[in-house]
């Protein structure tokens, strides 16, 4: 929420200030200079808020929307038990909570909209639904929210594995948002937004720990931005990646590369951060497979210290039995020990059986032909059709299903184009049409008597003002707001304007006796 700036005690007052205006043409505009102005501001007002924002989508039920956290009325607490997350749908943030400080979480899944419920205090109610006990609309408050509501730690202006707050004005770079498997309850992410370096263990800003001499041109270097961060958190930054790595020298208009070890954007369509694939560890089979790619590593480990879980529990099991056929090889086995070991190798030929039929019953499964998955931590990036190479077999199903957007891509609710806002016409978001447009429609609309006194004015108007403008337009001076109000006051200082407001003064006089009021006329 913006507050008005501190005046200074010093400063000129602020006819002053007009009247240095009027000194610089540059200050100047004419009419169409203006509409023109207005026009390319309510387009960039189309641009960013291009969508009707008359109706609330709680009527909708829970959706995959972009939704926004209002820090005004939900502000981020310190301790997280006293905390009450909440979001609200695209138009409630421009009608509801449009004054208030909001954070723009983008697409999450399964939302619906917490405007006009428990979760939003009653002094913001929602002013796009109807009110069931007055039955009109606007003033909700206090219903119940949807208790499917998932929140992470976006909605207190917090992202990325650094947990940064986030400030769109100061920062660049591009964040991504990982495809989430599972909540911040379940281990996941809740489908949080990651930074690049910090996917790789190098931090937010790896860049600029770099010497600028050691800096030289990366020859795939890239731009883009959506999300960036401000502040580092306690992610591990290896100096030894920084001080080897080839990028950009960046002046203060460059994005910032991307770091060493990270996939072009050009080769992934999306990827599961290291939390989510923690959280589901039978997801790790498949990296580096048919429409995966290989893992990116959290903490980057040697080249050889790349292994496998397989063969790390493989190295173990070696050592142990290495150790135990030498403690063998030191003594005689006795009777007991031998009948022992007997017993110990039908137990395995039973459990190899066993296993032998739990194979069986998953026949055309593909996991057995996948590589081992790979030992530490890493985030999983996957291509365009990766769901077609998921295993869908009767046991893995069950572990792909529980997370439908592991099954088919997720349907994206956008609310419809605000109706009259192509740029052709100069439509607002409210539909309601450019300056110009508004007063012609205005001018069609209003009474036709009152209309032709309105032109009868403007006419009167314009011819007094005519004499005045020519001055200036011959003596190349501008027009400043002093020199506005000056001509203004000697208008309404005239004879004729005199004579006018007395014979209205005696008019007034005449009619107090009737109790009633007039219009005055026009001109």
């Amino acid at each position: 929420m913006s507050t008005d700036p501190p005046q200074d005690k010093a400063a000129p007052a602020r006819s002053n200030s007009f009247s240095q205006q009027s000194q610089a043409s540059d200050d100047s505009q004419t009419a169409a200079e203006f509409l023109r102005n207005q026009e390319l501001l309510e387009a960039d007002a189309r641009e960013a808020l291009p969508y009707s924002i008359e109706s609330c989508t709680k009527i909708l039920g829970p959706l995959r929307q972009n939704v926004f956290a209002c820090l005004t009325c939900n502000p981020a607490t310190t301790e997280l038990s006293q905390w009450k997350p909440a979001g609200v749908c695209y138009a409630c943030s421009v009608q509801c909570h449009g004054e208030h400080t909001l954070v723009e979480i983008f697409q999450k899944r399964n939302f619906t909209c917490d405007c006009g419920t428990k979760r939003i205090p009653a002094k913001s109610p929602c002013t796009l639904r109807t009110n069931e006990e007055t039955n009109t609309k606007g003033n909700v408050h206090a219903e119940e929210p949807d208790v499917n509501n998932k929140y992470n730690q976006n909605f207190r202006n917090i992202f990325c594995g650094c947990e940064c707050d986030y400030d769109p004005f100061q920062q660049k770079g591009t964040m991504f948002q990982c495809l989430g498997l599972g909540t911040h309850e379940s281990g996941g992410c809740g489908e949080d937004w990651y930074h690049p370096g910090c996917l790789v263990g190098m931090g937010p800003k790896w860049f600029e720990k770099m010497e600028s001499a050691k800096r030289k041109p990366q020859l795939d270097g890239r731009n883009g931005g959506t999300l960036a961060p401000i502040s580092e958190g306690d992610e591990d930054h290896p100096e030894t990646c920084a001080e080897t790595a080839t990028v950009a020298v960046l002046d203060d208009e460059d994005e910032p590369p991307m770091p060493p070890g990270f996939p072009d954007e050009e080769d992934f369509e999306g990827f599961l951060c290291y939390k989510c694939v923690d959280a589901n560890p039978w997801i790790k089979r498949y990296a580096g497979t048919c429409s995966f790619l290989p893992a990116i590593f959290l903490h980057q480990p040697e080249p050889n210290e790349i292994k496998t879980e397989e063969e790390s529990g493989s190295k173990k099991r070696k050592a142990d039995d290495d150790a135990g056929e030498s403690t063998e090889a030191k003594r005689v086995k006795s009777d007991n020990e031998a009948h022992t070991s007997k017993n110990e190798a039908k137990e395995n030929i039973a459990s190899t059986s066993e296993f032998t039929k739990t194979d069986d019953t998953r026949l055309g499964c593909k996991l057995p032909n996948l590589p081992a998955a790979p030992a530490g931590q890493f985030s999983l990036f996957f291509k365009e059709g990766f769901r077609d190479q998921l295993c869908r077999c009767t046991d893995c199903y069950g572990l792909v299903n529980a997370h439908p957007q592991l099954l088919e891509e997720e349907e994206v609710y956008e609310p419809p184009i605000s109706e009259g806002g192509d740029s052709e016409h100069g439509g607002s978001t409210h539909g309601s049409g450019s300056l110009l447009e508004r007063g012609e429609s205005a001018l069609r609309n209003v009474d036709r008597v009152k209309a032709i006194e309105g032109v009868m004015a403007y006419n009167h108007l314009k011819e007094r003002l005519k004499p005045f403008f020519q001055q200036f337009a011959e003596s190349g001076k501008a027009v400043g707001a002093e020199d506005i109000k000056a001509y203004f006051a000697k208008l309404r200082g005239d004879e004729q304007g005199i004579k006018e407001a007395g014979q209205a003064a005696a008019d007034s006089k005449d009619d107090e006796g009737g109790g009633g009021r007039r219009e005055q006329s026009g001109y």
